[in-house]
């Protein structure tokens, strides 16, 4: 199976993808209206716009040092997961999207590294969770918190904004993945709970993005470490701009070997011949 990542309303028509994941929310800020028939793509926590006009909504270091792109490590701008205004706006574009496209796609959940976030918000809220939690238990109380407590406030945050979201989607719940199964890596970088995730998630989706595929071992072994560890199907998103047609094609079948579906990212007409390039080889030819 095959499908395509757009934001061009033209590419969801084309019949060599089985299914569209149309953007509706970027990680530019920038938002369209859903299209019938295709899987709405909402970035949650990356939004250009949203951080440029509002610092508060940026998460922070222990040292102050905001998750925007003009920093190490960052393609785009982050939203603290803990603002509980932003949350709430995307549970609305959620349920908007719903109201056109009962599947949906969580793109961008998370927090942005291991080192966020120490805003206000998040501190009050953290000591509250430790306390709370301290609380709940019978035995004597921790001298202090540490890294691990962080981790675990962080993942039920994000646990429970996807289970808010999964309420609202009548379908199909897609989810993104940063591009490392190993370890508690996810847990650690983002606050992704995969255990806790499994079950509010029918597909995961993970991006491999390269610009030229001129070998596919790496590809390989990310793939095969998620398909090792999901039990819920999984597809392989590749990146089509401009990439040479044979390289593609071959990064496609390393990639279906692992996923229940191949996506191409924002590059239609490269994918699609790629995609005819795979179907004329496997045609038997005939000699005269």
């Amino acid at each position: 199976m095959y499908g395509v990542v757009t934001r061009n309303t033209e590419d969801v028509e084309y019949p060599e993808f089985d299914r569209a994941f149309y953007e509706v929310k970027a990680v530019s800020g920038r938002s369209n209206e859903p299209l019938e028939d295709t899987v709405s793509m909402v970035s949650c926590f990356g939004d250009n716009a949203a951080a440029a006009e509002n610092d508060d909504l940026v998460p922070i270091t222990p040292e102050g040092q905001p998750a925007t792109r003009d920093r190490p490590h960052f393609d785009w701008a982050y939203i603290c997961p803990s603002h509980e205004e932003y949350r709430q706006g995307l549970l609305e574009i959620i349920e908007d999207c719903a109201e056109t496209t009962p599947d949906i796609r969580l793109d961008d959940v998370g927090f942005p590294r291991p080192e966020y976030c120490y805003c206000d918000r998040c501190n009050a809220r953290f000591e509250a969770w430790a306390e709370q939690r301290h609380a709940d238990s019978e035995g004597p109380p921790p001298a202090e918190t540490g890294p691990a407590d962080r981790y675990a406030w962080r993942s039920e945050l994000i646990t429970d904004f996807v289970k808010s979201a999964v309420e609202r989607i009548p379908g199909r719940t897609y989810f993104t993945l940063y591009p490392d199964p190993y370890g508690d890596h996810l847990y650690e970088r983002a606050g992704l709970d995969l255990p806790a995730l499994e079950p509010l998630v029918d597909e995961f989706v993970v991006p491999l993005y390269d610009t030229a595929y001129g070998t596919t071992y790496w590809l390989e072994a990310i793939a095969s470490g998620f398909a090792d560890r999901l039990s819920t199907p999984l597809s392989v998103e590749l990146y089509a701009v401009d990439v040479d047609v044979d390289a593609l094609v071959h990064a496609t079948e390393v990639a279906a070997e692992y996923g229940e579906s191949v996506l191409f990212g924002y590059d239609a007409a490269n994918a699609r011949a790629a995609l005819r390039r795979m179907d004329a080889e496997s045609r038997e030819g005939v000699e005269w």
